[in-house]
């Protein structure tokens, strides 16, 4: 089914169809990959192009998808929820990042119940990180596209990446097996 779009060119407006793609034989992989591109690209539409924060609100979106994706095979679909509309410093999105990517170990250690201690916990940190990763880089990929990635949003993005892994590592240290105590 085509769907008319008018497009200026100079003084001229002309209706061009756009035809809808076929989607019934892609993979789910695809369609959430699919699905994932359209929200970055709605997200993008809303970057305020003044604000040094703003952009932050695209990086805490795509690494939240990059971790719902890591933890999808243990958890289903949208583990993690965005809440755009909250904090966008580097401090508040890393601190959401790490608290409502956290709280899922519990849930997760009951997922591998025939692993103990440090492997299920060093397990878990990797798919976070993991996630965590692949949405960083999504995230750059995208405003480095809109062309806001320099200055502030630049060393706010590294900011928050390395607050994102110091709340991991602190983590991790507080959930470590713990060595009996000799006697």
């Amino acid at each position: 089914m085509a769907t008319p779009v008018s497009a200026t060119s100079g003084s001229t407006t002309a209706a061009t169809p756009v035809q809808a793609k076929d989607d019934s034989n892609a993979t789910v992989q695809a369609k959430a990959k699919a699905q994932l591109n359209v929200s970055i690209v709605q997200a993008s539409l809303t970057v305020s192009l003044n604000s040094s924060n703003e952009p932050l609100s695209v990086l805490l979106k795509t690494a939240l998808t990059g971790i719902n994706e890591a933890l999808k095979g243990d958890f289903g679909d949208n583990a993690i929820q965005n809440a755009v509309s909250q904090d966008n410093t580097p401090e508040g999105t890393a601190s959401r990042i790490v608290s409502l990517s956290t709280a899922f170990y519990e849930a997760f250690q009951q997922q591998h119940p025939g692993e103990q201690g440090d492997a299920v916990l060093n397990k878990f940190m990797d798919t976070l990180k993991k996630g965590v990763d692949q949405g960083f880089k999504e995230a750059r990929g995208v405003l480095d596209g809109l062309k806001v990635l320099n200055g502030d949003v630049a060393s706010n993005i590294d900011k928050t990446y390395a607050l994102v892994q110091k709340g991991y590592a602190d983590f991790a240290a507080a959930h470590q097996a713990q060595p009996a105590a000799e006697a």
